[in-house]
Parts: C-alpha cells; structure tokens; sequence
C-alpha cells in the first residue's frame, strides 16, 4: 500500500479530476443505493448532493488532514424506514429524517466534547491493535457476501448456492473482466493506468454488459439484457432535496401526536449513533495505517467525529440520509496509492455538481450490479487486508491476543447482529464490543507495562491538544519516488 501521492500532495487539475470520479465511482453505489432501499421517493441525486456537501463539513473540521469520504449510511436504514412509519405524513416523514440526523449529530459532538477534555489516550488503551485490527478486518470481510452475490446476480437454492443460469453466467464474466481488469491496471499499469484501476475496470465491465445488452435487445432474448437503458427515459432532472418537502407539505402525525413521534425518532436514531461510532474509529484507524498518521491524534478524535456528525446533519437536510466514513473510499485510496486530500475535495465538489446532471447521474445507476461486484471484490478484500496488517506485530502465540481476535472474528463473520425493537447493533460493533470486553478480562490484574504488545507503544500524552502538537506530521513519499512518479505522469 505504497503511497504514490501524500495527504498534502497536489496532482495535477486534470489528475485530480480523474482520480476524484474514480473515488466516486467507487462510494456510488452505496450512496444511490440507501434512498432506494427506504423509498418513499426519496431522490438518488439528493442523497449525492448531501454526501458531498457533508464530505466538505467533514474536511473543513479535520484541517484538510484526513482523505475519506462520507457516504450514506446503511446503519440508518432502520431508523429512516422509522421516521415513515406510524401513519405519518410524507412531509413529516422527511422532516422526521432531519430531526433524527440531527439526534445523531449531537451523539458525535458530545463524544467530541468529552474526547476533547479526556484526551484519546483511553482509546488506546481500550481498543489497542490486538481490538481494533479484526475489527478492521471484519468490516471488509461483512461486505464479502455483498460483493459476490453482485457479481453473480442469481438466486441461491436452499443450500445457498448460487443458481446459474444463461444471465448469471453473463454477469458473472463482466464482474471477472471487471475485477481482471483492474487487477491487471493496477499491478502491470504504467504512469495514470496504475492509479486509476477501477476506472479501467468498471468501463470494461460496462462495455462487455453493453454488448451482451445490445445483442439481447436485438435478438429479443431477455437474459441477454444485463444493462436497464430504460432508466434514461425517467430521468430526473433536479435533486428532490428533503429541507423542501419536509417544510412543504401538509404535516400530520397519524393517530399519535407530534411530540410521541419525535420520541420515536429519537429512540430509532441516537442508539444506532453510538454503534456508527464504534466504525467511525475503525475507520479511522485503518486510513491512519494506509497514511502512516495518526489521525486520532491530528487533527485529533474530536474533530472526525465533529466533520462525521456535523457532516450527517447535512447530509440529511438535502439529501435525507445521515452519512458516515466509507470504507470503499479508503480502500480506494489505498489500492491506488493516492491519498491526496485535494483529490477528496474534488470528489466533493464533483457529487454536488453532478447531482444536477440527470443524464450522468442516470449513467451511473445504470452500471449492473454485476460490474460494481466485481470492483467491490477487490475493494472489500484490501479493506480486509488492511485491518490484518494492523495485528501482523501481534504475538497470538499469547492466549490473551489469540482470544481476543478469535472472539471478534467468529462474532463478526458470524453474524452476530442484535436487535432491540427498533435499534439493531450491527454485527461489526457487537464484536468490537465483545472484542473489548475480552481485552479487559484477560489483562485484569496484570501490572503497567506488563505484556505490553510489539504493535503498540508507551502511553501517549492523554491531552489531544498536547498529542496534535507533539504528533509527527503526515510522511510525504519518498521524494525521488514522488518525483519519478509525477515524470512519469
């Protein structure tokens, strides 16, 4: 994971451009893809203005110091599908979504306030590389099934295996030539090539689809059709933002009152902000490994979780949906090698640009399934990967460490997801949870310093301000490496 470009490289504007709708290719499916599965006519394009809009909150709060990109997040399903039910009108449905974005927001900025006065040297100490690097791990791994049924796109009979058929085959050959392609782009690539694989990968994907579409359409054989071009018939030409129907309409509460209503909201929105957080910290831990900075120490935990929940509240005022760190953003960075936080700008500004243009915005909901499989495959596995290499230092010849990662790997992958009415703890943060517990449990009585591990250093400063001034800033690449590569470009 060789940084080509640092946090504060600049590449050039048309680099930047390209590398920045790489990273929006990459986060475009999720985004898209949380407004359609709540309904209720909630508008794609919006949901892409409010992720970028809220990415830019997010990069004001962190100095320009931190590369991620917010998207939508699937955490809030639930709560969303929520602030609809109950008989409610649509109106307050959507203010709902805003009200509950903004409960989960003030869940970020207390944690801030309280990061901010304890310092982060806690973290550490809770969550040391032995918690947080399965955890990582886990967050790649718990996509695995998401990306391989997209890639396959076919039913599974009562085994769960996969039924192929003449379509299925199809897909399946665009998601190998799409993840084939980048694989190819990315390690044999020369110059821009290696730095914008899965631009390569997804367009080869596309192309095979087309043909096979193309073929189908002529022939009238339907399984041939793997692309939806009929989308473009139904464009839509403006973002339908969520401010302008939530203070639009008629407002009623059904058979309940207003009052019980935001009750409900807050009940569906504030337990799931503390499970986001528990990932919001995997994240971070994890894009802090790809940079070699860490980030919870600068710009410091109290700022990414401010840009997160500020950035969440809105998002959701445009778009509906409260957003969060992507994981297919960082993998994207570290497969590229690109970290730099200009390209993270222009991704931004590219998602609030396009979101108003309905033919481009269409394009992109167009890409089959089968393709985005294919890129994801080889995005979740390097999330994955990433989160392994945080505990290659780790002795897990020690019983202390072996339990612990195994309780959090069997918990995770087996899904051990709880539900509580309306509040689910994903399966991710209840083996986090667990994963801590377990930590706690095996060191208890043990002295200061005893069985300290290989990956994790003395106690740091517990102030954040003292450790933001005492951190070392981010490694720019080795110079003549930088210097070579730009040549190159």
């Amino acid at each position: 994971m060789k940084l080509i470009y640092g946090v504060k490289d600049r590449p050039t504007l048309f680099q930047t451009i390209v590398f920045a709708l790489q990273q929006l290719l990459a986060i475009l499916a999720a985004t898209i893809a949380v407004p359609m599965v709540v309904g209720h006519e909630m508008s794609t394009s919006a949901a892409l203005f409010g992720a970028g809009a809220g990415t830019l909150v997010y990069l004001l709060f962190t100095k320009f110091k931190s590369p991620v990109f917010l998207g939508s997040s699937f955490a809030f399903i639930g709560s969303m599908t929520a602030a609809f039910a109950g008989g409610v009108s649509i109106a307050l449905g959507y203010l709902g979504l805003i009200i509950g974005a903004v409960f989960a927001g003030l869940v970020y900025v207390v944690i801030a306030i309280a990061v901010k006065f304890a310092g982060v040297g806690w973290i550490d100490k809770l969550m040391p590389a032995v918690v947080i690097g399965p955890t990582v791990a886990l967050i790649g791994l718990s996509l695995a099934g998401s990306a391989v049924s997209q890639a396959v796109s076919a039913a599974t009979d009562a085994s769960g295996n996969y039924v192929m058929d003449l379509h299925a085959g199809l897909c399946l050959i665009c998601a190998l030539v799409t993840l084939g392609v980048t694989i190819v782009c990315s390690v044999y690539g020369k110059k821009m090539l290696k730095m914008i694989p899965f631009i390569c990968g997804i367009l080869s994907g596309y192309l095979v689809a087309t043909v096979f579409t193309l073929i189908g359409m002529g022939t009238n054989v339907e399984a041939l059709q793997i692309i939806d071009f009929s989308l473009f018939k139904d464009m839509q030409w403006y973002p339908d933002f969520t401010f302008v129907t939530a203070f639009t309409g008629p407002i009623s509460a059904g058979e309940g009152t207003i009052g019980g209503y935001i009750g409900t909201i807050a009940v569906a929105y504030i337990p799931v902000a503390f499970v986001v957080f528990a990932e919001h910290l995997a994240d971070h831990k994890n894009i802090s490994s790809i940079i070699e900075h860490d980030l919870l120490r600068d710009p410091g935990l109290s700022r990414t979780l401010l840009g997160d929940g500020i950035g969440s509240m809105v998002g959701a005022f445009f778009g509906g949906c409260p957003n969060t760190t992507y994981g297919e953003s960082i993998g994207c960075v570290a497969i590229s090698g690109n970290a730099s936080i200009v390209t993270i700008l222009m991704t931004a500004i590219l998602a609030i640009v396009f979101s108003f243009v309905a033919p481009f915005v269409t394009f992109l909901s167009t890409i089959p399934d089968c393709v985005m499989g294919g890129v994801c495959i080889a995005l979740y596995g390097f999330i994955a990967v990433s989160g392994l290499k945080m505990i290659q230092k780790v002795d897990l010849n020690e019983n202390e460490n072996l339990f612990v990662v195994s309780t959090i790997l069997v918990a995770g992958v087996g899904g051990m997801a709880l539900s509580f009415g309306q509040v689910t703890i994903t399966a991710i943060a209840t083996a986090l949870i667990l994963g801590i517990l377990v930590n706690l449990l095996v060191n208890i009585g043990k002295k200061k310093g005893e069985n300290v591990q290989a990956s994790e250093a003395p106690e740091a400063p517990v102030s954040e301000e003292t450790a933001s001034e005492t951190a070392v800033p981010a490694e720019a690449p080795d110079a003549a490496e930088t210097s070579e590569a730009k040549k190159e470009d």
